[in-house]
């Protein structure tokens, strides 16, 4: 469906801070602004499919092998 653009470490690094960010709005559910840390989704989601919309976009690639 869509062409990796994500490379490894590129990959590891969006799931950690993905699962970090959905971890911090879990243990912080009565902050004001604790919906913003559902951002999460967006870096977890692209590093688990190894694609990138933005990089599609600007013609970025990290990933090693085409």
């Amino acid at each position: 469906m869509f062409t990796k653009n994500v490379g490894t470490i590129d990959r590891v690094l969006r799931i950690v801070v993905g699962l970090a960010l959905i971890a911090a709005f879990f243990l912080n559910p009565g902050g004001a602004w604790s919906w913003l840390y559902l951002i999460g989704i967006v870096p977890l989601l692209t590093g688990i499919f190894a694609t990138c919309p933005a990089y599609s976009i600007f013609g970025m690639n990290t990933c090693q092998s085409r």
